[in-house]
């Protein structure tokens, strides 16, 4: 595999295609939580960008080693991101309605939330490794990396475009975000089920 013009453009096009799920969740997270801090943004879109260099690295990985295996569970990483989506969209959506819209003060996504998020956004990207299973070891980092890279950028701007809308919601981001959540849980079971 060259490291050329194509093969960054590529890695660029991937990277953008992976993140808008994980565009998606960090708006959700965004408008639940308006006063972020920019560290904590970095944490966010830190994490999210993790799994998604992670995950077609381990689809490679599988490729190379266990592909047999792999083949038998892609059928339900459609099932498990909804599994996923689900308890953590559910889980904001009863919070907001608990809330009434009468607080402005949002709890913050915990670190295993956000993980279940990370994984969820990413569990696709799996399926990445397949696609890149003939690039040499090296030439699969570089993509995974350019990958994490496109949606490190990707979700910091979903967290501002959350933070702008949530501050103006109040009340009703965290149902926003919530139903958003479930949406795309929805979305990527209903797109594993068609092909």
């Amino acid at each position: 595999m060259k490291l050329d013009y194509l093969f960054f453009l590529n890695s660029v096009l991937f990277g953008i295609g992976l993140a808008m799920d994980a565009f998606s969740v960090s708006m959700a997270d965004g408008l639940n939580e308006p006063q972020m801090k920019k560290s904590r943004m970095c944490l966010i879109a830190g994490t999210f960008c993790f799994y998604q260099i992670m995950m077609p690295l381990l689809g490679w990985f599988f490729v190379h080693t266990i592909s047999e295996l792999f083949a038998s569970v892609q059928k339900f990483i459609p099932l498990m991101a909804l599994i996923l989506l689900l308890y953590i969209g559910g889980k904001m959506l009863i919070e907001g309605i608990r809330d009434k819209g009468e607080s402005t003060e949002k709890a913050s996504v915990g670190l295993w939330e956000l993980t279940i998020q990370g994984i969820a956004t990413s569990i696709d990207a799996l399926s990445v490794g397949f696609t890149i299973s003939e690039y040499s070891f090296g030439a699969a980092v570089i993509e995974c990396l350019i990958i994490g890279l496109v949606t490190f950028i990707i979700c910091i701007a979903g967290l501002l475009i959350g933070k702008k809308f949530g501050s103006r919601m109040a009340g009703k981001a965290s149902i926003l975000g919530g139903i958003i959540l479930i949406a795309i849980g929805i979305e990527i079971f209903v797109k594993g089920l068609i092909g």
